[in-house]
């Protein structure tokens, strides 16, 4: 099972750069996207519905802001919207596909330009979190959570200790969620390297993203069971039709 997940930075823009030449040639079971900045409602049918993809979406309550979705090759059993808090459901920030197994979900944490909003959406979410972890079901949570964990996650991390992203309490509540809560972070199951980036505040397309100065903020995260189903894990560096890059990770798994 390959599942992908990328933040578009605007689904329209995107998808002139090519988002979905991209989508059409990963041959992925699941795609989840973030920060669509756009309502469902006025997106074109090539994008609602790419060939071989049904889609699904959360809109966020303000025009041009946040906002999340699906691409599922198998329609799932049932789709969540939302974590059934306020700060999370009206700025479309957690859709979740549930299959027989276990739960995919496409998630967009704050991404803390107002500190306190970023702070409360973190306590909460970390309860619910803390929910999945007791559950018998087990879920894939693919997204961006605006958090680099390690000082291997980010350019210049001496430089940035107080920089919204990896502020001591933002990488401790990271320490919490693959610490005690249970979590694993896949990507670094596979990939132990430093310089392996997923944003570039100042991306130069001019120039190999590989040289240039990043953050890896976007992770998909399983329980402890889902730890030995994990057999690669990349970041393409190829796709340029947003600041971020996909993360793709296989999974010994079936939907």
């Amino acid at each position: 099972m390959k599942i992908a997940s990328i933040n578009v930075n605007g689904i329209r823009e995107a998808v002139d750069r090519g988002f979905l030449d991209w989508l059409d040639n990963q041959d992925a079971d699941v795609v989840c996207v973030q920060n669509l900045k756009a309502k469902s409602f006025e997106l074109d049918d090539s994008i609602l519905y790419p060939e071989g993809y049904e889609g699904y979406f959360l809109d966020a309550e303000q025009d041009n802001f946040s906002g999340v979705g699906l691409y599922c090759r198998k329609i799932p059993k049932a789709i969540m919207y939302g974590l059934g808090f306020e700060q999370c459901d009206h700025e479309g920030r957690f859709l979740q596909a549930d299959y027989e197994r276990f739960s995919i979900a496409s998630f967009l944490m704050p991404d803390g330009s107002d500190p306190a909003a970023k702070a409360s959406f973190m306590a909460q979410y970390q309860e619910y979190l803390s929910k999945m972890a007791r559950k018998r079901r087990e879920y894939i949570i693919c997204g961006t959570w605006h958090i680099a964990h390690k000082t291997l996650d980010l350019a210049n991390w001496a430089d940035n200790q107080t920089t919204p992203g990896f502020k001591p309490e933002e990488r401790a509540w990271m320490d919490q969620v693959f610490g005690p809560t249970g979590f694993i972070d896949t990507f670094r199951e596979i990939n132990r390297d430093a310089g392996e980036y997923t944003w570039w505040p100042a991306l130069d397309q001019d120039q190999p993203r590989s040289r240039q100065e990043g953050w890896r903020i976007d992770y998909q995260v399983v329980g402890p069971n889902f730890r030995r189903h994990v057999t690669d894990a990349w970041i393409d560096y190829d796709a340029t039709f947003s600041q971020f890059a996909p993360l793709i990770v296989e999974y010994d798994l079936t939907l």
